[in-house]
């Protein structure tokens, strides 16, 4: 079946109305003047129930908020921790962790910057490469959703997994 072109219709109105103008003739809502009175407070407006209950007598004049669908942003926010080199640790938790975990072994111990960096930069990169593992194991599994199970099984794959 072929399209037919369509010629321009001439609006009375002259141009595009109000974002919340309705074909159904549903009644726009009036504005207030400016007054020279007081404004008001806060605590003397409406509840929000009654405010959201206008919401619902104008449904078409709420502007909807945009939302991406499930998944979008995160595979974005993959290629993009994906291309940078920044560590995704913070520092100092990082470094309040090590000196945490070292007051076990030696109460005086001092550390150099660019050895708690060293350590971070490991830490990091073993972190990833299990999780990177363990995703393996979840899609192995024909599953989305990395399970605990998984983790166990990267690491007892790899020979990390400490005997009790």
């Amino acid at each position: 079946m072929a399209r037919d072109k369509h010629t321009a219709k001439k609006t009375t109105s002259g141009g595009k109305g109000p974002f919340f103008a309705h074909k159904s003739g549903v009644p726009q809502p009036q504005y207030a003047k400016k007054s020279t009175q007081q404004p008001v407070r806060r605590d003397q407006l409406a509840p929000k129930s009654a405010r959201r209950q206008n919401e619902h007598d104008y449904p078409h004049m709420v502007k909807k908020t945009h939302r991406f669908r499930p998944g979008t942003v995160a595979l974005r926010e993959i290629r993009a921790y994906q291309k940078s080199t920044e560590l995704l640790i913070r520092k100092l938790p990082f470094q309040r962790l090590v000196r945490e975990i070292a007051q076990d072994y030696n109460p005086n111990l001092r550390f150099q910057s660019t050895a708690l960096e060293a350590l971070q930069q490991a830490a990091e990169h073993y972190l990833i490469r299990l999780f990177e593992d363990t995703n393996l194991a979840c899609i192995h599994a024909k599953r989305v959703t990395i399970f605990q199970r998984d983790m166990l099984l990267a690491r007892r794959l790899r020979g990390d997994l400490m005997h009790p």
